[in-house]
């Protein structure tokens, strides 16, 4: 006998909304003498006869695992029942939750897609990564028409350097970055935002990420929204000019300082390198990393501009084809080197690894708080340090004059040190044994004056003795506009109270020059005396840093303390090398 199932139809009652209905009708009773005593609405249902050994093509297509369903709508008998009403809410709120769902899963979708990149190749100066142009002579990336159709008939165009960096090659200064954070003097033929945007496909791409900071200026270089622009990709964090630290700077403790510095800024890094791209101290160890970490993927410099991108690009070529034929290769063809600010000025494709991806040397990111926006481009060469950093000290220790004279110069209250014409710090209040350290180039003369005189002299030397400003700019020069308060506590007299960090320029560490028992009878005496008052000028989008002092020279390495680590700090904390 054949299962019930194959010969019995199954019935199912449904709505379909191809159907017409009726609308319901209010009926009284048909027979008013009689006793029924209730009104009704009369709801048509229809009903449609399946047999499930036939399923209709609709239903195959929609997949219905309901067999019955009933929409029901009156009052009375055939009003619904609340678990009919919370059901249909239920349904209802099931439903809005997965539309919701739909749309975000399209709005990330959306969010992850790939900006269009177009497919055809630019031809562009190795030196610098501008297009090559044959129209505009002053113009970066301009060649010869001659030269540009003779390349090109033998596909050579990889091999051309342009006008600009020939000149920038010799030591002339050639700036082209305008707008926010761009530089004056000169023509300018791209804007600080135009090469930011050349970086922002970075984020879509999985790639690996070495970032490079500026010691001698770190917190103005530093970068912190680098994952703007790099996104979720991994960092290595590269800090160079190492070898420009005064002399017996203890690197251990410079790079603990790092760290510390890095996991305050909350940002992510796989390892933190010192290196030098000089003495090419530590880029070894850099190599190892990426190799390491690369994976197949591309690799992109990134960093401020000026930071020394380009300088440690041909190190790290250097370095690697001692044993890298490929790398080797590639030096012949290097990215330009230059003090200008803005001299890449477009992505640079360096075959540089075996077995795939590619080293890129990328537009420096120009940031509008540093001093080299301010400053004429002719200025630009005094703000880049060339040698090893010495700390010029205020007051000037004094030999061979009397004892109250000595104690006269010791005192720097009532005092304004100028440094250059870029920087200003009014002593309002510190203690008589407090000295004032500034590491920064040499090429910045500084001056100390009463600050009762120092509006005077600021006016009769700028340009003069206060330089730079220098040249036309003198003229157009708009003052130190913008003044920070500072109020600085002295917490331990072993070792500098701070660092007064000018963006684009320099520190000033904060000191004290008497022992433990001297400073501690000097707070005791006066109310409040372990605070200390400073007023900073610099022109207006220069910004200053407070943050704690860097350990350097022999005494740096004797005040600095290691913190103590927990064990899950141990294990987040990004290793450092050197």
């Amino acid at each position: 006998m054949a299962p019930k199932s194959l010969l019995s139809p199954s019935f199912s009652i449904s709505s379909f909304s191809s159907f017409s209905t009726l609308s319901p009708q209010k009926l009284s009773n048909p027979n008013p003498n009689s006793n029924f005593p209730f009104k009704f609405n009369r709801t048509q249902i229809f009903c449609k006869i399946t047999d499930s050994r036939n399923p209709t093509q609709e239903q195959q297509k929609a997949g219905a695992t309901e067999q019955v369903s009933v929409e029901i709508d009156g009052e009375g008998a055939a009003a619904p029942t609340r678990g009919d009403l919370f059901f249909s809410r239920q349904k209802s709120m099931a439903d809005a939750a997965l539309v919701l769902s739909i749309e975000k899963k399209l709005r990330q979708k959306k969010r992850r897609e790939k900006p269009k990149v177009s497919a055809v190749s630019i031809a562009s100066c190795y030196g610098c990564g501008a297009p090559l142009q044959t129209s505009e002579v002053d113009a970066p990336g301009y060649v010869e028409l001659q030269t540009y159709e003779l390349k090109k008939r033998h596909r050579q165009l990889k091999t051309v350097l342009c006008g600009r960096c020939k000149l920038l090659s010799h030591g002339h200064m050639i700036t082209a970055v305008g707008g926010n954070g761009g530089y004056s003097g000169g023509k300018q033929f791209v804007s600080a935002e135009e090469l930011r945007d050349k970086l922002s496909h970075l984020r879509y791409e999985k790639a690996l990420i070495v970032k490079l900071v500026d010691i001698v200026d770190f917190n103005g270089s530093f970068l912190a929204r680098i994952r703007g622009l790099a996104g979720a990709n991994p960092i290595v964090l590269v800090i160079t000019k190492v070898d420009l630290l005064p002399k017996g700077t203890d690197l251990n403790c410079v790079g603990d300082w790092v760290v510390e510095a890095t996991t305050k800024k909350k940002l992510n890094v796989l390892s933190i390198h010192m290196t030098s791209s000089k003495s090419l101290a530590g880029v070894s160890g850099v190599i190892a990393q990426i190799q390491a970490e690369r994976k197949g993927r591309d690799v992109y410099i990134l960093g401020a501009a000026n930071v020394g991108k380009s300088a440690f690009i041909n190190a790290l070529l250097k370095t690697m084809a001692q044993k890298d034929p490929i790398a080797a290769a590639a030096r012949r063809y290097k990215p330009i080197q230059s003090a200008v600010p803005g001299t890449t000025l477009g992505p640079i494709e360096i075959d540089a690894f075996i077995g795939g991806g590619k080293l890129f040397d990328t537009p420096g990111v120009h940031l509008h708080h540093r001093q080299a926006a301010v400053v004429h481009s002719v200025d630009l060469p005094a703000l880049a340090p060339q040698s090893r950093l010495r700390g010029q000290s205020f007051p000037v220790p004094s030999g061979g004059i009397t004892s109250s004279k000595a104690e006269e110069v010791n005192d720097l209250n009532g005092f304004s040190i100028f440094w250059g014409g870029l920087v200003r710090v009014d002593v309002l209040k510190v203690l008589p044994s407090t000295r004032l350290t500034f590491y920064g180039p040499k090429a910045l003369p500084i001056h100390m004056v009463p600050t009762v005189e120092a509006d005077d002299f600021y006016r009769r030397e700028i340009g003069v003795l206060l330089k730079p400003p220098t040249g036309h700019q003198i003229t157009e020069w708009e003052g130190l506009q913008s003044v920070r308060q500072l109020q600085i506590r002295f917490e331990d007299s072993k070792r500098p109270a701070c660092d007064v960090a000018i963006s684009g320029l320099g520190w000033i560490a904060v000191e004290a020059i008497t022992n433990l028992q001297e400073i501690s009878s000097l707070m005791s005496s006066v109310d409040n005396a372990e605070e200390l008052h400073l007023a900073v000028h610099v022109p207006k989008p220069v910004e200053i840093f407070v943050r704690p002092p860097i350990p350097v020279s022999k005494a740096g390495g004797e005040w600095y303390e290691y913190r103590e680590l927990t064990e899950m700090e141990e294990e987040l904390r990004p290793k450092w090398y050197h």
